[in-house]
């Protein structure tokens, strides 16, 4: 009889981290790497939420909102690496999540359990979009400037937020970049003890990444936290280990949201479903392709292998987020500091879905990390998108303008949507104005038409 082999053996190969050039210690290294950058979003989305989901008052349900965003961004984040083998963490994004609650429910006045039911129907629709042709036809019709535009402005997107955010609390942000009196953007004062703090860590994490040290990213924001505790600048976490509060006050609200859905909130609920239809659809298409393209398993068409399971790890749990109380999910760019240290199957996707969960318990000593400490991180993630640029051709202004377009807009907007939308309505302008003889792909104005009635709705919105 032929002998069983060991488990290690059996996930590795069902990892297949032979064929990728990996090995259980970069796995290891890695999944951790990108759990340490992408914990502490799960906080402050739950911070961002608890202004707008509540009872009483902003902020009562934060613990359920908390463990609803764990549950499910530990269930995409093993789906993906179940189903795709990609080392990408997935969960709420901060935009969408600023979206939901600043815009639809504050803004807009919606209740939010009908934007929950909003959330739903958009990933049911996403879902039946990603099964259909019309996603590898979604794929061709965006131009390859436009795919290498996306990395190199969420690159820049990434770089922005890591420099920018006020340094003092509760924010403790770098405090690098901020709002100027005479012009829009400053910068900061090195007085912030702060801000110097954080440049500290960029430089740190600069020198220990040139030099090659394996975790260079983990140590960066070990050792930037580390000293804001010490120093006083940041709060020591408040505690180590707390019970977990499940979200029995949300689960099932997006359900119960239909009735909230009334003759004068219709046109409001429909533009809602589009809106976030287009900044999922714009976000997970914009980090499938950089992460993608960093795992260097994209193919020759720029269509990222397995996608077709990735984008069903996406939908399906921003269903199961919905009805549990969360936000739609997307892939975390931040899972770049995990393949920057090597890390290359979904065994990473797989450890970081159980240390999402492991983490519902260590709430307070995830909370307590400062935005500071995670700055260094996103710069060298940045540093590393830039170099998709030498991939335009800016010696054709058709597809230099709409790409430069895209590059600019994102950070500056603080939008992947927007930035996106510009890319895609200039393109087939700039090349009907070309005259050089090919026609625009159909696929291609109707993208362009989408992206002008979610300018429309968002204006009308705002």
């Amino acid at each position: 009889m032929p002998t069983k082999l060991p488990w290690s053996d059996r996930i590795s190969h069902f990892f297949q981290f032979e064929q990728l050039g990996t090995n259980y210690r970069i796995e290891w290294l890695s999944s951790l790497t990108t759990f340490m950058t992408t914990a502490p979003i799960l906080v402050v989305n739950a911070h961002i939420l608890g202004n707008a989901v509540f009872l009483n008052q902003p902020g009562d349900l934060f613990e359920q909102i908390l463990v609803a965003i764990v549950l499910c961004s530990a269930v995409a984040s093993m789906m993906m690496g179940l189903l795709a083998n990609y080392p990408f963490a997935l969960g709420p994004g901060t935009g969408t999540a600023a979206l939901f609650a600043f815009s639809i429910v504050l803004g807009m006045g919606m209740n939010w359990r009908l934007a929950l039911t909003a959330a739903l129907v958009e990933g049911t629709l996403f879902t039946v979009l990603s099964m259909s042709r019309f996603r590898r036809q979604l794929n061709d019709a965006i131009p390859n400037s436009l795919k290498q535009a996306m990395v190199v402005g969420l690159g820049l997107f990434l770089s922005y937020i890591a420099l920018s955010g006020k340094a003092a609390p509760p924010n403790f942000g770098t405090g690098i970049i901020v709002a100027g009196t005479a012009t829009t953007t400053a910068l900061g004062s090195l007085k912030h003890p702060a801000t110097l703090i954080a440049i500290f860590g960029i430089l740190l994490t600069a020198m220990l990444t040139v030099r090659r040290v394996k975790g260079a990213l983990l140590l960066g924001i070990f050792g930037t936290a580390t000293l804001g505790w010490l120093c006083g600048v940041a709060p020591l976490p408040k505690g180590i280990v707390t019970l977990p509060q499940l979200p029995l006050d949300l689960v099932g609200q997006a359900i119960a949201g239909v009735h909230y859905l009334t003759w004068s909130q219709l046109g409001n609920f429909i533009a809602v479903v589009f809106i976030l239809l287009f900044v999922s659809m714009s976000d997970t298409i914009s980090a499938l392709n950089v992460l993608g393209h960093q795992v260097d398993r994209l193919k020759p068409d720029g269509e990222l292998h397995r996608s077709k399971q990735a984008l069903l790890s996406h939908t399906v749990s921003t269903m199961l987020g919905a009805l549990i109380g969360s936000v739609p999910v997307i892939p975390y760019l931040e899972s770049a500091s995990g393949i920057f240290e090597g890390g290359r199957s979904g065994f990473v996707s797989v450890v970081v879905a159980l240390l999402f969960l492991v983490s519902a318990l260590f709430a307070p000593l995830f909370a307590a990390i400062p935005a500071f400490a995670t700055a260094p991180v996103l710069i060298m993630i940045g540093v590393l998108m830039m170099s998709c640029v030498r991939f335009i051709d800016w010696n054709d202004l058709s597809e230099a303008i709409p790409a430069f377009l895209v590059i600019l807009i994102m950070p500056l907007t603080f939008s992947v949507a927007d930035g996106m939308a510009a890319g895609l309505i200039a393109y087939p302008l700039v090349k009907a104005a070309q005259r050089n003889g090919q026609t625009t792909k159909r696929i291609s104005l109707l993208l362009a038409l989408l992206s002008l009635m979610y300018f429309t709705f968002t204006t009308l919105q705002s």
